[in-house]
Formats: C-alpha cells, sequence, structure tokens
C-alpha cells in the first residue's frame, strides 16, 4: 500500500462525513432562505462547497507539521489583506468595511483569513516555547494577535474581533498556561468592554447591543431584527411550517433579504423546519465539534494538539454566536453560521481548518 493510499484510507470519516452533511444542509438552507429572491445564491454555494471538499482533501493529506514554516508567511499575509481593506480596494458592508475587492475574482473577508493564520502562529509560538514562564507568554501572544484584532476592531467588525477570544484562551489552556491568568484575563476584558462600547464602536453597534438587553426599546429600529427574528422561529413550532413555505417572516421579507441567508440563516431553518430541525442541526454541530476534540486528545505532538484546539474554539464561538444572537442570548454581531451560511471565503476557510485537524488526525503516529 502507497504512502498517499494509507493516508486517504487513514482519514477520520467522521469528521468528513460530519461536514459534508452540514455542507449539503446549508446548501439547501440557502436556497429556501433566498429563493423568494431573483439572485440563485445557492448555485455559488454548491461551487464553494466543492472547492471546499477539495480544499480539505488536499490539507489532509499533507502533513500539518508543515505549518511550521508557512504560519508566518500566512500571517503576515493576512495582516497585508487586512490592512488592504482601508484603501479604495476595501468594500463596506452591513456598517463595516471589512470586504477585499479583487478585480476579476471577486470580494473575499481578509478577517477570516486572518483568524486561521492567528491560530496556526500562535500554536507554533506555544509548542515552541512551553516552558517559558507564563507572563512572557501572554505578552508574545498578545503581540501576536494584539495587532489583528486592533485592525479588524477598527474596520469595525465587532463580531470577528471577539472570535479570536476563546480561540487563543482554549489554546493558552491547553498548552498549561495557569487558571489563575485566564481568570484574571476575563476580568479584565469585562472591565474594559464598557469602555469599548462607548468609545470605539459605532453608533449602530452600540443601538444593537442595547436593543439585545431591551429588545422592546426600539421595535422598529435597532430591535427589528432580533424581535423579528424571534417571531419567526417561535412560529416555526414543534414540526416547522415546511420546506419553503409561504406566508412565512422570511418570504414576505421581514427578515432583511440581504443577511437571511447569511447572518439569519438559522431564523431561516427555524422556521421552515421548527424545534426539531433546529435540534437536528445543533445536533450535527455537536458530533463535528466532539470529533474535533478526539482528534486533539489523539495528536502526535503539541503543535497538533493546539492548533486543532484553536479551530474547535472558533467553531464553537461562531455556532453559540449565530445561533444565540437569533434567539436574544446574544447581541447582533454579524458572524456567519459555520458550513451553513452563504459565503465562499468563510466556506473554503472552515474546510481548510477542518483539514488541518484531519491531518493531526492522520498523521497522530509520532514521527520517530
Amino acid at each position: 500500500m502507497t504512502p498517499f493510499l494509507r493516508k486517504f484510507l487513514g482519514m477520520n470519516w467522521l469528521l468528513l462525513g460530519i461536514a459534508l452533511v452540514l455542507c449539503v444542509l446549508g446548501v439547501i438552507a440557502v436556497y429556501s432562505a433566498s429563493s423568494f429572491r431573483t439572485e440563485d445564491y445557492w448555485h455559488k454555494q454548491a461551487v464553494w462547497v466543492v472547492a471546499g471538499i477539495a480544499v480539505f482533501t488536499v490539507t489532509s493529506l499533507i502533513d500539518y507539521r508543515w505549518v511550521k514554516w508557512a504560519a508566518l508567511p500566512m500571517y503576515i499575509l493576512s495582516i497585508f489583506f487586512v490592512i488592504l481593506t482601508y484603501t479604495g480596494l476595501g468594500e463596506e458592508h452591513g456598517g463595516a468595511k471589512c470586504w477585499l475587492r479583487v478585480p476579476g475574482v471577486g470580494t473575499f473577508q481578509p478577517s477570516q483569513m486572518a483568524v486561521i493564520a492567528g491560530v496556526l502562529t500562535v500554536g507554533l509560538f506555544l509548542s515552541q516555547f512551553r516552558k517559558l514562564h507564563p507572563m512572557l507568554k501572554l505578552v508574545f501572544t498578545g503581540a501576536i494577535v494584539g495587532g489583528p484584532m486592533l485592525l479588524i476592531l477598527k474596520q469595525p467588525d465587532f463580531g470577528m474581533t471577539l472570535v479570536w477570544i476563546p480561540v487563543i484562551l482554549s489554546m493558552l489552556l491547553l498548552n498549561g498556561m495557569p487558571k489563575r491568568y485566564i481568570i484574571s484575563i476575563l476580568l479584565i476584558g469585562v472591565s474594559v468592554l464598557p469602555l469599548l462600547i462607548n468609545f470605539v464602536l459605532k453608533p449602530y453597534q452600540r443601538a444593537r447591543i442595547i436593543a439585545f438587553v431591551d429588545p422592546g426599546i426600539d421595535p422598529l429600529g435597532a430591535g427589528w431584527a432580533i424581535n423579528q427574528s424571534l417571531i419567526a422561529i417561535g412560529s416555526g413550532g414543534f414540526g416547522g411550517k415546511g420546506f419553503m413555505a409561504t406566508g412565512t417572516q422570511v418570504e414576505q421579507g421581514f427578515i432583511p433579504g440581504t443577511t437571511v441567508h447569511t447572518d439569519y440563516i438559522y431564523t431561516a431553518i427555524g422556521e421552515q423546519f421548527g424545534f426539531v430541525g433546529g435540534v437536528v442541526l445543533i445536533a450535527l454541530f455537536a458530533v463535528l465539534i466532539l470529533t474535533m476534540l478526539v482528534c486533539a486528545h489523539q495528536s502526535a505532538d503539541e503543535l497538533g494538539l493546539l492548533i486543532t484546539a484553536g479551530f474547535t474554539g472558533q467553531i464553537f464561538f461562531h455556532v453559540y454566536q449565530n445561533i444565540g444572537m437569533t434567539i436574544a442570548l446574544m447581541p447582533i454581531t454579524g458572524l456567519p453560521l459555520p458550513l451553513i451560511s452563504y459565503g465562499g471565503t468563510f466556506l473554503v476557510m472552515v474546510m481548510f481548518g477542518l483539514g488541518l485537524v484531519n491531518s493531526v488526525w492522520v498523521h497522530r503516529k509520532a514521527l520517530p
């Protein structure tokens, strides 16, 4: 048996299977949410799914230890792309100038690439300097992630800035960072949050947070989206109104047509497929995350453990934040639902991350 075939047969097929099921469900959800509009987004989503599967397969078969040479160049390149969003190539969507226009190709969101590159760079640093003093680890890790976080926050993309927190904290914790340091970071973050909300965020972002605390304070303005989302999901009941049902909140346009297939995709799923559909979707994500944790547990070295933990933290927070904001558990930040929401950049990046996790599984036997 050739090494290539051995690697291919040794892939974590449960990880791939769950990812494929979620991708297919994503195409169906995008179709059902956007079929009432003029543009068929699901065609593009299906193409990106094929591209994502190819990226997943190639990444799975390459030894993840190549990160030692690729992490820093990818990190620098991602920061360069984020900086370009401040130039004439940047495009504004939803109040944030976080998209980059590539002539002849289209648009993509560099901040999503920056998170992936940040996971690889921090994982490489922590695995190489495990015995470094915890305070020095925090200083250097802060230096690595501080620049991208500030650039992304200034766009302003508050949601993508928040993603860094659970990702980096999970990696620090598994690297042996004492819990008192983790707790101190969280307490400092909570104390700084009011200053951030009042002096850094734009007025519409502050209005979203106020509407999260009290959805009834501005029902026709900042509270409109969350109130309509709750009505839509609640009206779905136990079994939902049915696939592409008419007379729904989604079909009538109460959920903004520009975001129903991206940020509010779970709202469309909850209305059409009800409580059962929502539970099935969350269960699939739970299996995906548990499978990633098993891959982390079986990793051959700390580098594999850390990058797997980082990607697991990213997927978990995206799922929690996206679903949470549609049911008023979290403020609205505009984070997509992995593998479900429409968007080529994020889908390919998620499949790339899952491919790295699969590579950790494939190469879980320690090198001699």
